[in-house]
């Protein structure tokens, strides 16, 4: 237990529960918002309009110095990275398949980063690799289900799968510039690559943004709120150790996802799902021995 206290599994885990909180917020933003990829990028581009307001004034209360190179480059990669993934994502979650759209998600997360991390570090032990097994296994178990909702959904799963693997390897590159620029330059990233989108559909941003209602606005500042603490959270975890560990263990965001629409949706758990948790319960504890 003191190991698990002292290492980044901590940090991992609470980065996935506000993660899971997040999703579902934004996925509520965009249905709330009339659903589709234009109610996504509204959500997301007003989320990181206000993540990166909140963030900027932080790191410069703090006095960091603004990173620059291959630090910037790889925070504004993530940010593109993520911007791209979360739209997707967001537009998959307003289609009616939470469980499998985090599912497919949350699997390909955690795959991207492990692979590359065994790749470039090796194994970190025998139980830490039956723990990623489990916790795949899990992440399944949780969120699964039988309905894929829209055409095309699972589509938009996989690509914000492949989104956020890639979110996690540049997070953790551009970690050495500090635990808030990483985030605000990623937010940089992201902010461009929706405002490029919308300017696209022949929009306006100011005009996107305005036509949100009240319901939307709320729904997308709570996800901006719960996303960013999370991602802050994740920093901390690959700041404190191995990015495999910790991003196995935040690709479990999709059992946040899935009790919160069980419980303000009113989805009764399945027992299938029941198994899953306990399944992550034992990933927990075996990644983090």
């Amino acid at each position: 237990m003191d190991s698990f206290l002292r290492g980044n599994a901590l940090f991992a885990l609470a980065a996935a529960v506000l993660w899971g909180g997040g999703d579902f917020s934004g996925g509520m933003g965009v249905k709330s918002a009339g659903g589709g990829v234009r109610a996504a990028l509204r959500v997301v581009l007003l989320s990181y309009i206000t993540s990166f307001t909140v963030l900027v004034a932080i790191a410069r209360l703090r006095g960091d110095p603004f990173p620059h190179s291959v630090l910037l480059a790889w925070g504004v990669a993530a940010g593109v990275a993520g911007g791209l993934a979360l739209t997707c994502f967001y537009t998959a979650l307003s289609r009616g398949a939470m469980g499998a759209s985090a599912a497919l998600s949350g699997l390909l997360a955690a795959a991207i980063p492990a692979a590359l991390t065994l790749w470039r570090e090796g194994s970190p032990g025998a139980a830490p690799l039956v723990g990623f097994a489990v916790a795949g296994l899990a992440i399944w178990l949780i969120a699964a289900g039988p309905d894929s909702g829209a055409p095309g959904t699972m589509g938009l799963a996989v690509a914000a799968g492949v989104g956020f693997g890639f979110f996690f390897v540049a997070l953790k590159m551009a970690g050495p510039a500090g635990p808030i620029w990483p985030m605000a330059t990623a937010r940089i990233g992201s902010m461009s690559v929706c405002g490029l989108m919308l300017l696209g559909s022949r929009r306006r941003v100011a005009e996107v943004l305005v036509r949100l209602n009240r319901r939307a606005v709320r729904w997308a500042l709570c996800a901006a709120l719960l996303d960013t603490s999370g991602n802050l959270l994740f920093l901390a975890a690959t700041r404190r150790g191995r990015l495999d560990v910790a991003a196995v263990l935040g690709s479990l965001y999709p059992a946040s996802t899935i009790l919160l629409a069980a419980f303000a949706l009113g989805e009764r758990p399945t027992r299938r799902q029941a198994v899953g948790m306990v399944a992550a319960v034992a990933a927990v504890v075996l990644i983090a021995l």
